[in-house]
């Protein structure tokens, strides 16, 4: 299990993973390329000094240990640099926006979708035709909270972040749906009226006749009923398990 999977909350779904563009290894790991090259550049001179004569061998015998030591450099921070480019971890939950980074000590910030404010991504020519770009993530308080540089896809980490801070938001101004008809109580069995003699109906009062049941559900059933279809979206969409829901209509039931 990856280590973001771990850091998700209950009924949270993750909707989008992405991470930088692979272009990003070559241009935030200059160091490494660059000693890469020097250190190739000096190992092809210190052979061919010491293919010159004695007079070159020695220089070229030392060039070409420095030429292997950069090298050596070279390969170990650009290993460094690809494995932190593949722990890079970018989400877009049904919840929170997170962002991890990291080889062996993780980073991990997030944003819930409910407090961006807005999205700023800035695109150069390159980065429109290979699909890369620089995205911001702001707060009602015009802060940037996170930042991601050379998100790969970034049109599209961003067009499905506004489309789940849209669904949550739709989500919370829903009001109650009404309840499920297999969630209501089973009708008892109405008592049986004796038949009354004839002429008797004529003789009957208004006040026998309002005493009659009312078929009307009662206020506080009607309530736990939107509750519970409230409870049942909810795990249909994932938000709670089937077990809380479970242990949620019995407890809302037993107050019928």
């Amino acid at each position: 299990m990856r280590y973001s999977d771990s850091l998700l909350a209950d009924g949270e779904v993750v909707v989008r993973r992405a991470r930088q563009h692979w272009l990003a290894v070559l241009s935030e790991g200059t160091r490494a390329w660059a000693l890469f090259l020097v250190g190739l550049l000096a190992l092809v001179i210190g052979i061919l000094l010491q293919q010159a004569g004695d007079t070159g061998k020695g220089a070229g015998s030392a060039l070409a240990v420095v030429a292997l030591i950069a090298l050596a450099l070279g390969l170990v921070l650009g290993a460094y640099r690809l494995l932190a480019w593949r722990a890079q971890d970018y989400l877009v939950t049904n919840r929170r926006v997170i962002q991890v980074d990291g080889i062996l000590n993780k980073r991990a910030a997030d944003s819930s979708l409910e407090k961006i404010n807005d999205a700023i991504l800035t695109q150069g020519v390159l980065g429109r035709i290979l699909g890369y770009g620089d995205l911001e993530v702001l707060t009602a308080s015009e802060a940037a909270i996170d930042r991601f540089h050379m998100l790969a896809r970034a049109a599209d980490f961003k067009r499905e972040m506004l489309n789940q801070k849209h669904a949550l938001e739709l989500d919370m101004s829903r009001p109650p749906a009404p309840p499920l008809r297999a969630d209501w109580p089973a009708p008892t069995a109405a008592p049986a009226v004796a038949p009354e003699p004839a002429g008797s109906s004529a003789s009957a009062s208004p006040a026998s006749a309002s005493s009659a049941p009312s078929a009307a559900v009662p206020p506080e059933a009607a309530q736990v009923m939107a509750t519970l279809e409230r409870l049942a979206e909810l795990r249909d969409r994932g938000a709670i398990t089937a077990q809380e829901f479970e242990a949620k209509k019995a407890e809302l039931l037993a107050r019928l």
